[in-house]
């Protein structure tokens, strides 16, 4: 299969990548400062991708900005960043997504753990996640030419875990955790929230 990796270059899109390549597939790295170059904080740029790659059976959303701030802390223009960037970006992909992938084709977005299970400082995160994690329910039910779309709500990833000096124990492998996202693409599920290391990896 063709596919698109959005956000290719971060810590989970890179093994992802990886991962899909590792199946023979052919990948197409995308991100804000690759050669194949998407921001999904501008709708412009995600139209601009699918006019530039064509005959594409799967896109794979791994990004998306956010903020972790205390909840009496979080500004209007945090809300928006959030709001802009990981929901409606990811939003807005799939939405172009449906109308150029090929009959048949998935589209799979990322949440993440905490839209169920928040703890101090992920008011806004935790907003967004839930709510693309309910858009993406939604949008199964409507999706056009036998297309799929689902969600991988990632925990806590070793290497994020590795760069803010915390414990790593608690994380699941960037590696394990792509296992969710290849089977979000190879498999046949269809508007589900797959949890790495519980469903499909």
């Amino acid at each position: 299969m063709k596919i698109i990796v959005v956000g290719a270059t971060g810590t989970i899109g890179a093994a992802v990548a990886k991962a899909l390549a590792a199946n023979k597939h052919e990948v197409i790295a995308a991100s804000r400062n690759g050669a194949v170059k998407v921001n999904l904080d501008e709708p412009a740029s995600i139209r601009a991708l699918f006019d530039k790659v064509r005959d594409v059976d799967a896109v794979v959303s791994c990004a998306g900005n956010a903020v972790f701030k205390p909840f009496a802390d979080l500004t209007d223009a945090d809300y928006a960043l959030c709001l802009r960037s990981k929901l409606m970006g990811q939003v807005a992909l799939a939405r172009a997504a449906k109308d150029h992938l090929r009959d048949g084709g998935s589209i799979t977005v990322t949440t993440g753990v905490l839209a169920m299970q928040p703890m101090p400082g992920s008011a806004a995160i935790s907003l967004v996640n839930a709510g693309l994690e309910g858009c993406v329910r939604a949008a199964a039910l409507e999706m056009p030419r036998r297309l799929r779309i689902n969600a991988v709500s990632p925990p806590w990833v070793k290497e994020t875990l590795v760069k803010l000096r915390m414990d790593p124990a608690p994380g699941l492998a960037a590696a394990d955790v792509a296992k969710a996202y290849v089977a979000a693409v190879e498999g046949s599920y269809q508007g589900k929230i797959i949890e790495p290391g519980k469903v499909g990896g």
